[in-house]
């Protein structure tokens, strides 16, 4: 088995657990309130501002020359396509502060520049591998997007394009975790199953709009 058929294994349920979320259910039918989806993308736009850098530390540090281009590519285009859409919708409007789920989900990504290269890689596939995967099940399940006020989105995330890419995060993870100890693959798990969680967790910041309590 693949570390990534391991790893989506443990995953499922969190994964499940995000298909049935309000957020996504209502994003799918076109009747989420305005609101929160401009809280969300406020948040993905900020938490983008850092997936960016670490997307470029993860190229400083990988083995291969085939891998560093790839993530240098992730870094460059995959982001601009997603950051012209946050722009699409927000229209220049100033970021609001980030959010205790958002600060807490890109201060994980940036802690695993001390680890090895492979978990940092690991903990930076679920926003390619969840987000794919929801885009799609939104895309079949959202029908008609004519009159769905997020077709935009939705279409982003469908995109074969995206697709391509997260083939291919997974795929250089896997050939990391061939490659490492088994120490180093217990910490790609545990550090994979976290920001799945975190994933849940963003999805779910936003539906409740969440607010520092003090």
């Amino acid at each position: 088995m693949k570390w990534s058929e391991h790893a989506w294994l443990q995953v499922a349920h969190i994964y499940e657990s995000i298909l049935k979320h309000p957020f996504v259910c209502e994003l799918a039918a076109g009747t989420l309130p305005r609101d929160k989806f401009m809280y969300y993308l406020g948040q993905d736009a900020q938490y983008l501002k850092s997936y960016t850098s670490v997307l470029s530390h993860v190229a400083s540090r990988l083995p291969y020359k085939d891998q560093i281009e790839s993530f240098l590519q992730f870094a460059t285009e995959g982001i601009a396509v997603e950051r012209a859409l946050h722009e699409s919708f927000i229209c220049g409007m100033e970021l609001p502060p980030v959010s205790p789920t958002c600060m807490l989900y890109t201060s994980v990504e940036k802690s695993m520049a001390y680890e090895d290269v492979a978990v940092e890689t690991a903990a930076l596939l679920p926003c390619f591998w969840i987000y794919r995967n929801v885009g799609r099940a939104i895309l079949d399940s959202a029908g008609d997007l004519s009159t769905n006020p997020y077709a935009q989105w939705i279409r982003t995330y469908g995109d074969s394009a995206f697709d391509l890419s997260t083939d291919r995060a997974i795929e250089i993870c896997d050939r990391l975790a061939d490659e490492s100890t088994d120490e180093v693959r217990r910490r790609m798990d545990e550090v994979f199953l976290t920001c799945c969680r975190l994933e849940w967790m963003f999805w779910d910041s936003a539906y409740n709009l969440e607010k520092w309590k003090i």
